[in-house]
């Protein structure tokens, strides 16, 4: 099976080359990796442009986009793998052994989608986890309790893109849950969990850059579970955010 990973970047340079390395360096070799560049102001084209040139299996475009959605929106459109995941620019996968192991998932059982755990970690020191996002086995029950899966940890079959869409660009941060809430909602597909760290993420992504954002986030979260016709919208999304509560324990118990 081939995989297409999309990496979306914008002024990326100090993290993209980790980025990059993590994916070249699967030892699943039917890769497919579709980088997506928002016309980039300091190196990060320089770098795409010299990793492409050692590896074939890099596809790039450079050009002004409208945010990272409309960015992994064209990735999907470029990819031709029958699996498509993401390793956003500041992320990296947890090990070179990831995609052989979800491959194998999707090869040995009936699934149209694979997710895991999530850690995020300090921006300077990557070895310092802030925060873990464990991950659990699907049930739709769970989505009335604003539960969802790490959208950088989930991959899925090209054909649930080409039923579903793409991401809804009236979203400017919650885009990846309103297309999950699509997806998972969807009762003719089978969704798999593997319980290990599948994706590692530096801290101070667009969600929780700022208290600005933070409220952004619950009103287009809001937004999202009532358009999606999940019932109590406002205790949906209660449950959702101090679910994340114990996702910060492992930093706590340093103290």
């Amino acid at each position: 099976m081939k995989v297409s990973i999309i990496t979306a970047t914008y002024n990326s340079a100090q993290t993209i080359n980790n980025c990059m390395d993590s994916v070249l360096g699967q030892t699943y070799k039917n890769i497919e990796y579709v980088v997506i560049d928002g016309n980039s102001k300091d190196r990060t084209v320089e770098i795409i442009k010299a990793r492409a040139a050692e590896h074939l299996n890099i596809k790039w475009v450079s050009e002004a986009d409208k945010g990272i959605y409309d960015a992994l929106n064209k990735g999907i459109e470029m990819a031709t793998g029958e699996i498509i995941g993401f390793v956003h620019s500041d992320d990296y996968l947890a090990g070179p052994e990831i995609i052989s192991e979800i491959v194998k998932i999707f090869e040995e059982g009936d699934t149209d989608g694979v997710y895991g755990d999530l850690e995020y970690v300090n921006k300077e020191d990557t070895m310092r986890v802030i925060r873990s996002w464990k991950s659990r086995n699907f049930h739709p029950k769970l989505l009335k309790k604003g539960w969802m899966p790490a959208h950088p940890t989930l991959f899925l079959k090209k054909e649930v893109y080409q039923k579903h869409g793409s991401f809804d660009l009236k979203f400017k941060i919650a885009a990846d849950y309103d297309f999950m809430l699509r997806v998972l909602r969807d009762p003719s597909l089978k969704f798999s969990y593997v319980p290990k760290v599948i994706t590692k993420m530096r801290v101070g992504g667009a969600s929780n850059r700022s208290l600005k954002n933070m409220y952004q986030k619950s009103r287009e979260d809001f937004t999202v579970i009532k358009s999606n016709g999940i019932p109590f919208p406002i205790r949906v999304l209660l449950f959702k955010n101090f679910s994340k509560i114990p996702q910060f324990f492992k930093l706590l118990e340093k103290f």
